[in-house]
């Protein structure tokens, strides 16, 4: 009777769970919604969905501990048989994986009567994944040396090419060293007690001169990123803060991003994103590695970014984008704390112009340049008109004059897409690379143009 009770208990319990989970998935998925429909993009709608995410992996590891004492009640007790769910892995495995198969001991004899007349009806097959450790080899490449019985030369084939000059680590455990430090943000330290425990002693001194080498040795392809990113005809340029550890304590670092992405007018160039480090926010530094190239660029409104715009820069004047999702944002704050009526209306109407951008996203330059002159060009006169009007009335210490000053004030740039079919009416394609860089420093102090590491999808690429 004791062990019926716990066992209802139980599953009470892993019930309850359950249905704890369920609620905090339905939530995060809202969030998701929320963040991906209104475009927010300070850190605290993002900060929403990590602390979601992060209860739904407490609530899953509490619902299995649950489940499994509910399980294990129920084969300790004898009166009742409890239901065992449906075991969860995972959705998608690659198609590629190697499949070991493992045959059990057949029976000799039959369980029940003893009988030794067994026949074979079929299988049953039980499936896990598991990981292997893993495996640590030396390659010896050998080169045979002959001798000519005529003239006595020597001769052997020519010794094979190393990843870095008399490098004894090959390219493999190089790249693994490399996405450990740059891409999982793990120490060398880290990583060498890491080896360590696998029976390899690596010195931290080993595998940074390793990383260090590397770094000259993927200089190249540095020079050819940099040398496709900026032939491009229009850039996103953007730039966020980094932590570089200094002598004392952690310091503050930019940077910079520079985006070449033509997928949204139909362009054919892979795109593909420049990184640039700098120690401080100086309009020096995007000056200088633009400094011979001409052609589109959206930014934010950063005062370092007017020289680049001025009338008698040589070669020519680069010609500014303003991003409608940077002049949208504080009216959408104001919108959604305050309530306020004008920056609702304001949000409502660039959110049409952003409806009719999803429509002929990865369409030629011309028609999408016709579309906008029959379709957003009268949305953008009517709100041109909508803001002045409200800024007129509006108290110059308000708050919502402020946005509207914004954007008025650079209204040429903020157009400029309705007669330019290659312009974007965002630079959300330089926000979404920045944010891999906003999960913290590699942990030492950083140089200009350190590295380059392709991305998950080999589309674009990472500069540290």
């Amino acid at each position: 009777m004791i062990l019926a009770q716990r066992e209802l208990l139980a599953a009470a319990r892993s019930e309850a769970k359950a249905r704890a989970l369920e609620i905090e998935q339905l939530k995060l998925k809202l969030a998701k919604a929320r963040h991906e429909r209104f475009g927010q993009s300070s850190e605290r709608g993002k900060l929403l969905v990590e602390q979601l995410e992060l209860m739904i992996e407490d609530l899953e590891e509490t619902q299995a501990e649950q489940e499994t004492r509910a399980e294990m009640a129920a084969l300790a007790s004898s009166t009742r048989t409890q239901r065992r769910r449906q075991p969860r892995g995972p959705r998608n495995l690659p198609d590629n994986l190697p499949v070991e198969r493992v045959v059990e001991v057949a029976p000799c004899v039959c369980g029940r009567c003893g009988g030794a007349r067994l026949r074979k009806l079929g299988e049953a097959v039980s499936r896990a994944l598991e990981c292997e450790p893993r495996r640590w080899k030396i390659i010896e490449r050998v080169r045979e040396k002959f001798a000519c019985r005529d003239c006595e030369a020597i001769t052997e084939p020519p010794a094979p090419s190393h990843a870095i000059p008399r490098g004894f680590a090959g390219p493999s455990l190089l790249a693994m060293i490399l996405v450990g430090k740059f891409g999982d943000h793990l120490p060398l330290n880290r990583q060498s007690d890491a080896f360590a425990r696998e029976g390899i002693e690596l010195d931290v001194s080993t595998l940074a001169d390793w990383v260090g080498a590397c770094a000259a040795a993927l200089d190249p392809i540095l020079t050819e990123i940099r040398r496709h990113v900026l032939a491009a005809e229009r850039l996103h340029v953007d730039d966020t803060i980094v932590p570089v550890l200094a002598k004392v304590k952690a310091r503050t670092g930019r940077l910079w991003t520079y985006v070449r992405d033509d997928r949204p007018f139909g362009g054919q160039g892979p795109p593909a994103a420049l990184f640039d480090y700098s120690p401080t926010r100086h309009g020096e530094h995007p000056r200088r590695v633009l400094g011979g190239w001409t052609g589109v660029m959206q930014a934010d409104a950063f005062s370092g970014h007017n020289a680049l715009y001025a009338e008698d820069r040589i070669p020519a004047p680069i010609v500014e984008a303003a991003c409608w999702a940077h002049g949208r944002r504080d009216f959408f704050g104001l919108a959604r704390l305050s309530k306020a009526p004008i920056a609702a209306e304001i949000v409502r109407r660039i959110d049409e112009l952003f409806a009719i951008e999803r429509a002929i996203n990865g369409k030629p330059p011309d028609e999408r340049r016709a579309v906008r002159q029959e379709r957003s060009k009268p949305l953008v006169v009517a709100l041109e008109a909508y803001m002045r009007e409200q800024s007129r009335r509006l108290s110059s210490k308000s708050k919502v004059a402020k946005p509207i000053r914004y954007m008025l004030s650079r209204w040429a740039s903020f157009t400029r897409f309705l007669d330019d079919g290659r312009v974007c009416l965002s630079t959300h394609g330089v926000e979404k690379r920045k944010s891999s860089t906003r999960r913290g420093g590699t942990g030492r102090r950083l140089g200009p143009g350190r590295l380059v590491l392709p991305r998950r999808n080999c589309s674009s690429w990472h500069l540290i």
